[in-house]
Parts: structure tokens; C-alpha cells; sequence
């Protein structure tokens, strides 16, 4: 019975003591509150850390320079030195004009919007500290200096001060951000006026959502245009097709790929002594015969993944050629000769719904979520609603673990204080329990802190975004306002409301009355007293950042985990290559910081103005440090041409408008009894707002339109007049259309030591079972993207072999890479390596006249074999392999390099009546600007003609390749920008007999000359 109750009461001690400790849960973070100590141990570690990154920096190009590598001529940053302190020139020098073509106009605008900070806070800790700290050291009584630097003991006539503060404070702040807004204005015209968004597609192309089935085709686009500007000319239209299950095997050959290259990594290691058990896996469950295996069943992993790879190139292949008779999506694209145009009819269409359909400019094709695409505009409220209380639940259920974290871990003695038996361990086992209580707490948050990105960003995929870059300007908005509520919010006021609730409710349990309750416990003053006494903390906090930015900079991350996936594991030879990419940066978190950080210290700059040096100290120090990382280590990942700038303006204001509020508290519980300082204070929040207003209407469309009304492109009010044939030159321009129709599939990678050895571990099929001859399958299912022959042995009959005679240790359908070409520089120009990693905007093809950058281009994406699922690879050729081409110069005799024939070539317009091609030869040379047909419609003329028009226009998206070189002076032949039938997937896109268009909705509505 006695030890019963001695269970008992140790239990309600235990509750009593939480109870306690919940009062204060931030308590233990306070502790840190010697702002001297912190100032010296963050700059000092700052300094060395930057010494070590200064000596590593020449020898390590691969992790601290590797855009000085990879970036074409055009885009690549200043050269640097070996020497120690040669990356700091080049970064104190470059210009902003130069920063935008070495880093793009995101990057530009995120280093703008940091030296607006720095500015913002420079400014402003002169008059802060000027006003604020001589005051507040008069009237103070603290029993340190930081605590007498606060108004906690200011009272009456000179809180005035803080009035004249909030004042001076909205003006600096609202007088940067309107200067920078109009600085965004110009930089955004220049990158309308840049050449490379005047040659690209999605600059003159719209994008229309929600359209109704009844104007789901080609010409129903138009209509629905000419609805909202009736006198617009002729535009390019496609609807786009349902895909359905394609992007899904898509992506599952892909992760089919990788397995298989994994299993074969950790087998081939060491090819001279081979694991005496072969590697098995577990059955997909996405496999249709995954029924047909035992449960639990574990099967050869290197046949069994094979043979998915090429189910899955069969199935993928079948599909593509069906989509041009699948069923019409509710959204569509049209493209016109003029940017201005297009921009001006999405000017007017802004507000304007016709039959329910919303028409914007399209983004870059790179940027759209194709899979959002076909959502109706219900579907998607109701995701956004969904998501929101997703990230409402997230935010206010993470009170809790933020609190626990902060009373437990940040200091266990609190957990031994609730927990006896752990009481016992601790004092048994200090030094260990000290260390897990230095590394706990910053491991668990800084864990917690990189996973919140990914998991806003996946709710906010499922909201419905379209855009890449919408989708993280919303991750930027949702981890602000995490961020805000918890680490703000909650973190400065939980312990005053928790000990205010309980006062309440101990008092009322009494009897007494509640609101009289209320008033005597002055909630204002709890809050207010509470703020002053956590300020020393967020000084400490906000000059500890340098190290964090210290550390970014040294990238230290990066060398341990590429330095561990070298050494202690099997990489595979794509994963040594993704290794040396430049990495994508992401704004969304480093927005979210730099936001979060400008918000804490406008909240405390009337509390405690040291957190405005501080602060301005940080952002000093950063912008050359984030500079530096921009200019040579980061790339971005999806260009948005600055469009961040309005949620960053956005939460600036509302920064402000907080700070104000703080501000009414102060003086309202520490001003006069009139509380005349406190109304004062109250225009303060509607000033802001007006400010935001002023700017969105004087700023916005000049900043999201290229042009307001339609103007000619020589600058006069009509249009140009329409070219000669401009009608099927149109006909034949690049269309947006769904990846999953053109996106070549990987093709699976072993390092070439093990080339030797692959033979005689594979036993699965490697040719054609019906024609034991064939030796030019070069992809495990017999498409490839080359015509591929059995490589033939040295002529000189060298490693013992006869001249002539085929190698038999080659496996057609693996591509061998050399150590010499374990690099990303070989690979960028392929879509599976580049499109995360710059491509467009650090490194570019060979510049071409006819192409459209930004635009996915046919010679990229396009099979070019029969059969082909697969595009040719622009990685340089590997002796000995099987299977690769390289394009040459017009002048030469063969452009794929191989002994093989290329592929037919065709021009759309071609018939047995007409004449052959210019280019063509007797020679059999055909035109360098048409493309293959594809082998499901070749000799097919019949075929083609058997469905209708609008069907096989839909979906096109590129020109056929152009030649590297310039063509010698010879006619140009019809339809020069986009021979071949092809398209997206190798679909057919007209009919031959309606090339000219007469049957078009459009047709004989010409251009009109003035609009």
C-alpha cells in the first residue's frame, strides 16, 4: 500500500513539476544570453571557417566553383585565382547587370532583396540606437546593461520616443521598398526586351484553363479568345491530349533504371572478385505480374529488373503512339507572331472568365506541374482549402513539440526533474548526457527545419499550383507564417498566456468573477514585460546566424556527404555524376530565413535596439558570402524572371504593421494614462496598407505585362504586316505539349571496369529472338536511340582477337562510362542531367537563329532510330561503346558518325508530285532541317490522313534540330522551321491534302492591320 502511494505522489510531483516547467518553456533557451560571448564565439568561428574555405577553395573546383566549369561562355561567372583571398575580387566587383547574365534574374533579385535589408537595417540602427538607447539608459534600472537598454522602466513623456521610432521606421522601410520596387520594375523590362525571351516560345504564348468540352479543340481556343478580344489576329492553337497512365510508367521506368543501376554498382565493384550470391529484390507491386510471385518472394534482381525496363519501353512506346486519339484535356495553349499582342490580350483577359475559362501568359514549359494541369477550377479550391488546413493543423500541432524540445532537450536536468529514474542516469552519466544535450537539441531542429521545405512543398503540389515557381512562392508564404506563429509568436508569448490562463482559472475556480479576473491580471502588461525579458535572447540568436552563413558558405554538407558517398558506399556511375552538378538553390528557404530574420528585428527594434546592429551586421557580412555561392556554386532550378518580389514586398509590409503593434503595446502600458501615445500609433498599420495598395496599382502590370495594348514591332500602333507564308511557317512553330510524350528514358549506366564481366552476368535476351543475326539493339527492350552495331574488334587484331570480329562483352542496352567521363560536363546537354541543373540559363547548345530558347526542342527529344523510345545522347562518344553518334557539320558526309544510315528524313510538305528537298543529293543526303518520321507513320500517307485535322496539329512543340553550321546560300525550302510529322512522340500533326488551312477556323480571317 506504501509503495503504492509512493508511485503516487513521485507521479503528481512529476506533474506538478511540468506544470512548473511549462510556464516557462523557453526558459533554457534564455540562458544564452551573454551577447558579448556570443558576438566573439560567432565572428571567431566565422573568421576560421572562412580561412578554411579560402585554403580548400583552389583544390576543391568541384564543390566551390563548379558553375566556372560547367557555364557556356555566355553565362559563365568571372574567372578566379588560386590564390587565398582571389574569389573575394570578383565578387566585390561584378555588377548587377553582370550578375543577371552570369546567374539569371532570380538570383539578381534575391541579392537585391538582401542589400535592401542591409540597407533597411543600417539605416535604421542609427536612428534606433541614436534615440532610443539614451533614453532608455536614463530611465533604466535593470541589473545589467542589455536589460537597461529596454523601455521596461520608461515611462510617461519619453515613450514618445518609440512613437518618433515607428515613424522614422515605416519611412525607411517603405521608402527602400518603394525605390526597390521600381528598380524590379526596370529589370523586368530588360529581361522582356533580352534576347532570349524575345526568341522564346512562352513569350508570345498563352495559356487557357477550365475550358468547357464544348470548346475543347483548336478552334474552340480561338473562340474563346475572340471573345475577349475580337479583333486579335490569327493565333497557333492546341489542345492538349490526356496522357492518362504515361507520365506514371514514365517515372517508373526511371526509378527501374536506377535500381537496376544500384544492384549492379554494389555487384560490380570489385569485377575481379564477385559476391558468390547474386543480388535479389522483392517484386514491384506496380508489375501486373506481380500476383504470379510467391508473397515474400525475392527474385534475381538484375534479370527481373531488365525485364521491367523493358516491359516498360514497350508499354511506353505503345501509349505514346496512342495519344493523338485520346480525349481532349481543359487546357490548351495559342501562340502569336507578336509578344505584344499575346501580353495585351492577357491584359484584357485578367478579368475576364469567358464560359468559365481563365487566360493567362504561359510560363516556360519547364516550370509547368503537368500534372496539376487538368484540374478544374473547383477541384482546386477545394485542394487549396484542404492544403491550408493541412498547414494550419502542422503549424498549430508543432506548439507542443516546440515546446517540449525547448524545456527537455535544450536542458535535460528539466527531463530528470519530471523523470526520476532518468534523474538517476544523469547524474551516473554527466559527460555523456552533456554531449547528447549539446548535440540533441540543434540535430532535432535543424532536421526539422530542412524537412519543413519538402513537406509545404509536397501539400502545395497537392493544392493544385501549375506553376513551379507559384508553387514555391507559396512554400515561401506557408514556412513564413510557420515560422512567425512558432518561433515568434508562440516562442516570445506562451509563457505569459499560460500563466495568465492559469491565474484565471485558478481565480475563478474560487469564485471570483472572471472578467474582474481579467483586468487585475493585465494581460498587456504580462505580454509586455515578457517581451522585454526574452529580447537579450533574439540578439544572441540573430548574431549567431553569421555562423550559420559562414558555414553555407564552406559548404561543408557537401564535402562530408560527397566525400561519404565516395568512400563508404557503391555509387553508381549517375550518381557520381549528379554529384559533381552545380545544386539548385532554393529560395523558398533561404527567403523564409531572410524574412523570418527582418521580422524578428523590426518586432524587437522599439524593445531592444540592439537587435538592429545586430541584425545589420548579419546581412552585411551575407550578402557577399550569398554572392559568392550564387556567382559560382548555385544554379536556378526553374527561372521565374523575378516574380519572387511581391511576396517578399508583401511580408516586409507585414513586418512592419507587426512592429507597429508592438510598438502599441509598449506605449499603451507604459505611456500616459491618456494613452494619447498609443493613438498615436494607430495610422501606422492603414499607412502600410495604403503604401501596399499605391504600389501594387503603380507598379504590377508594368512589371507583369509586356505591353498594355497592341503595338507593332517597329514601336508604331498597327501590326507588322504578315510575312509570306506565314500561315504554315506558324503551322509548323513550336507547341507546348505534355514531357511524358517526348522526354527521352534513361538508359541504364555501368562504369566500364566492369564492362568486362557484364556479359557473363547477364544471361537474359539480347537480340531479336526472331532474327539471330541482328546485333543493333541498344536498349534492353530493342529501342534505342541510335542505330547501334556490335562493336567490331581492333583492325590490328589487338587483346589477341582477330580483325573484323565481333566483341562479345558488350551488352547492348547499358551505356559504359569511363572514369574520365565520371563528370557532369559530359553529360549536361542531356535532359536527365540538365534540367535540374541550369540548363538554358548556365550552359546553352550552339546558338541558333531559328532556336527558341526556353522551348524543348525536337533534336533533344525526338527519337532518332526506328522504333526509338529513347533520344540520342549529345555526351561525348565512348570508344569501344556501342550505340553513340555525334552531330557534325553540315559539310560532312554523315551526321550521326556512325556505319550505320541515319535515319529517313521527310518535309511534311513533300509529295509524290512535288519536288525533292534542295538539300537533297543523289547521294541520298536529305535536309538538315526536317526530321524523321516516325516508323509507325512512315509510307503510311493514308494513315495520316485518316483522322481528322485538329488532332494531329495538337501538341507539337518544337522545330526540327538545326544544323551546327550556317547552310550554304541554297533555296528554303516550305516549311524550313519544322519538317517532319512528328511532333511531340512522333505523332502525326495534318493532313496532307489540308496543309494550307483552308479548313481552319481562323483561316480567312488574315492579319488585321490595326488593333
Amino acid at each position: 500500500m506504501s509503495a503504492a502511494f509512493g508511485d503516487l505522489l513521485r507521479r503528481s510531483q512529476g506533474s506538478d513539476e511540468l506544470l512548473q516547467l511549462l510556464k516557462k518553456p523557453f526558459s533554457s533557451n534564455f540562458q544564452q544570453n551573454s551577447i558579448w560571448a556570443s558576438f566573439g564565439t560567432s565572428v571567431g568561428f566565422s573568421v576560421l571557417i572562412a580561412v578554411a574555405f579560402s585554403l580548400l577553395r583552389p583544390y576543391n573546383s568541384v564543390v566551390y566553383a563548379p558553375k566556372l566549369k560547367h557555364a557556356d561562355e555566355a553565362h559563365a561567372p568571372p574567372p578566379m585565382g588560386k590564390g587565398i583571398l582571389a574569389w573575394f575580387g570578383p565578387v566585390i566587383k561584378t555588377q548587377e547587370q553582370d550578375l543577371i547574365k552570369h546567374m539569371g534574374l532570380d538570383a539578381a533579385v534575391f541579392l537585391r532583396f538582401t542589400r535592401m535589408c542591409r540597407n533597411i537595417f543600417l539605416c535604421i540602427s542609427v536612428i534606433g540606437c541614436a534615440i532610443l538607447i539614451p533614453i532608455n539608459l536614463r530611465k533604466g534600472t535593470g541589473s545589467s546593461f542589455v536589460e537597461k537598454l529596454t523601455p521596461l522602466s520608461t515611462s510617461g513623456s519619453p515613450t514618445w520616443a518609440q512613437v518618433v521610432c515607428a515613424y522614422l521606421f515605416n519611412i525607411v522601410v517603405s521608402g527602400f521598398l518603394w525605390f526597390n520596387y521600381r528598380k524590379i520594375v526596370q529589370l523586368r523590362r530588360q529581361y522582356y526586351d533580352s534576347p532570349e525571351y524575345l526568341a522564346s516560345l512562352h513569350a508570345r504564348t498563352l495559356m487557357i484553363n477550365d475550358i468547357p468540352k464544348a470548346y475543347s479543340t483548336d478552334e474552340g481556343i480561338g473562340r474563346l479568345i475572340d471573345e475577349v478580344v475580337p479583333t486579335s489576329s490569327f493565333s497557333r492553337t492546341a489542345i492538349a491530349r490526356n496522357v492518362k497512365d504515361l507520365p506514371d510508367l514514365i517515372a517508373q521506368h526511371e526509378g527501374t533504371v536506377r535500381k537496376l543501376e544500384k544492384h549492379l554498382a554494389i555487384y560490380l565493384k570489385n569485377p575481379d572478385q564477385l559476391p558468390p550470391a547474386r543480388p535479389t529484390c522483392a517484386p514491384s507491386k506496380k508489375d501486373p505480374s506481380y500476383g504470379s510471385y510467391a508473397k515474400g518472394q525475392k527474385v534475381d534482381a538484375i534479370e527481373y529488373l531488365t525485364g521491367r525496363i523493358r516491359d516498360l519501353e514497350m508499354e511506353i512506346k505503345d501509349v505514346r503512339l496512342g495519344v493523338d486519339k485520346r480525349n481532349a484535356m481543359p487546357y490548351g495553349f495559342a501562340s502569336y507572331e507578336d509578344i505584344g499582342e499575346a501580353h495585351t490580350i492577357a491584359y484584357a483577359a485578367r478579368k475576364k472568365h469567358p464560359h468559365g475559362t481563365t487566360i493567362v501568359l504561359a510560363p516556360r514549359p519547364d516550370d509547368i506541374i503537368w500534372q496539376n494541369m487538368h484540374l478544374d477550377q473547383k477541384t482546386r479550391r477545394w485542394k487549396r482549402i484542404v492544403n491550408n488546413l493541412w498547414v494550419t493543423l502542422l503549424t498549430l500541432l508543432w506548439i507542443g513539440p516546440n515546446a517540449m524540445i525547448s524545456i527537455f532537450l535544450v536542458n535535460l536536468a528539466n527531463l530528470g526533474r519530471v523523470w526520476v529514474d532518468f534523474q538517476h542516469s544523469l547524474t551516473a552519466h554527466t559527460t555523456i548526457w552533456s554531449i547528447v544535450q549539446g548535440v540533441a537539441s540543434p540535430a532535432v531542429t535543424s532536421l526539422i527545419y530542412l524537412v519543413l521545405p519538402i513537406i509545404f512543398r509536397r501539400l502545395s503540389m497537392r493544392a493544385g499550383d501549375r506553376t513551379k515557381s507559384a508553387r514555391e512562392r507559396n512554400v515561401t508564404g506557408k514556412l513564413y507564417t510557420f515560422f512567425v506563429f512558432n518561433n515568434l509568436i508562440i516562442f516570445s508569448a506562451f509563457s505569459s498566456v499560460w500563466a495568465f490562463v492559469s491565474a484565471v482559472v485558478e481565480k475563478t475556480g474560487k469564485g471570483q468573477d472572471a472578467w474582474k479576473v481579467i483586468q487585475e491580471e493585465d494581460i498587456a502588461r504580462v505580454l509586455f514585460t515578457s517581451l522585454c525579458s526574452i529580447s537579450p535572447f533574439w540578439v544572441t540568436w540573430l548574431l549567431q546566424r553569421n555562423l550559420g552563413a559562414a558555414i553555407d558558405l564552406a559548404q561543408l554538407w557537401t564535402l562530408f556527404w560527397s566525400s561519404c558517398v565516395r568512400k563508404f558506399s557503391s555509387p553508381t556511375p549517375r550518381e557520381l555524376i549528379e554529384l559533381t552538378a552545380p545544386p539548385a538553390f532554393d529560395y523558398a528557404a533561404y527567403y523564409n530565413y531572410f524574412l523570418f530574420y527582418s521580422t524578428v528585428t523590426l518586432t524587437f527594434a522599439t524593445i531592444q535596439p540592439l537587435v538592429l546592429p545586430a541584425a545589420a551586421l548579419y546581412f552585411t557580412i551575407d550578402v557577399y558570402l550569398k554572392k559568392y555561392l550564387l556567382l559560382y556554386i548555385f544554379v536556378t532550378k526553374t527561372e521565374s524572371g523575378g516574380m519572387f518580389w511581391r511576396v517578399l514586398f508583401n511580408r516586409m509590409v507585414f513586418a512592419s504593421i507587426l512592429a507597429n503593434l508592438i510598438v502599441f503595446l509598449a506605449v499603451w502600458v507604459q505611456g500616459d494614462s491618456t494613452h494619447i501615445q498609443a493613438f498615436a500609433v494607430v495610422p501606422l498599420p492603414f499607412l502600410m496598407v495604403a503604401f501596399k495598395i499605391y504600389c501594387r496599382r503603380t507598379f504590377d502590370k508594368k512589371t507583369h505585362y509586356y505591353s498594355l495594348r497592341a503595338v507593332g514591332r517597329h514601336g508604331d500602333d498597327t501590326a507588322a504586316a504578315p510575312l509570306k507564308n506565314s500561315r504554315k511557317t506558324d503551322r509548323l512553330a513550336s507547341r507546348f505539349g505534355h514531357p511524358a510524350l517526348y522526354k527521352p528514358l534513361t538508359t541504364p549506366m555501368v562504369h566500364a571496369r566492369a564492362q568486362s564481366i557484364l556479359a557473363s552476368i547477364y544471361s537474359g535476351r539480347l537480340t531479336n529472338s526472331n532474327n539471330p543475326d541482328a546485333h543493333d539493339i541498344a536498349s534492353v527492350s530493342g529501342y534505342s536511340d541510335t542505330f547501334t552495331l556490335s562493336t567490331m574488334k581492333s583492325p590490328h587484331g589487338g587483346a589477341g582477337g582477330a580483325p573484323g570480329k565481333l566483341q562479345q562483352n558488350i551488352i547492348p542496352g547499358f551505356e559504359v562510362v569511363p572514369e574520365s567521363q565520371l563528370d557532369f560536363s559530359f553529360y549536361k546537354n542531356r535532359a536527365e542531367f540538365g534540367d535540374d541543373h541550369g540548363a538554358g540559363d548556365i550552359f546553352t547548345r550552339t546558338p541558333n537563329p531559328y532556336e527558341r530558347p526556353g522551348t524543348a526542342d525536337t533534336y533533344r527529344y525526338t527519337a532518332s532510330s526506328p522504333g526509338s523510345s529513347r533520344a540520342g545522347s549529345p555526351a561525348p562518344p565512348v570508344p569501344g561503346v556501342p550505340g553513340q553518334y555525334s552531330r557534325t557539320p553540315l559539310g560532312g558526309d554523315n551526321r550521326y558518325n556512325t556505319s550505320s544510315p541515319p535515319p529517313p528524313f521527310s518535309s511534311r510538305y513533300n509529295s509524290t508530285s512535288s519536288p525533292p528537298p534542295p538539300f537533297s543529293s543523289g547521294g541520298g543526303r536529305e535536309s538538315p532541317y526536317s526530321a524523321p518520321i516516325h516508323p509507325a507513320f512512315r509510307n503510311n500517307d493514308d494513315r495520316r490522313r485518316g483522322s481528322g485535322s485538329q488532332t494531329r496539329e495538337s501538341l507539337v512543340r518544337a522545330a526540327a534540330g538545326m544544323p551546327d553550321s550556317a547552310p550554304v546560300s541554297v533555296a528554303v525550302p516550305p516549311g524550313f522551321l519544322g519538317g517532319g510529322p512528328q511532333g511531340y512522340g512522333g505523332l502525326p500533326q495534318e493532313d496532307a491534302d489540308v496543309a494550307d488551312g483552308r479548313g481552319d477556323y481562323d483561316y480567312y480571317r488574315g492579319r488585321r492591320g490595326a488593333r
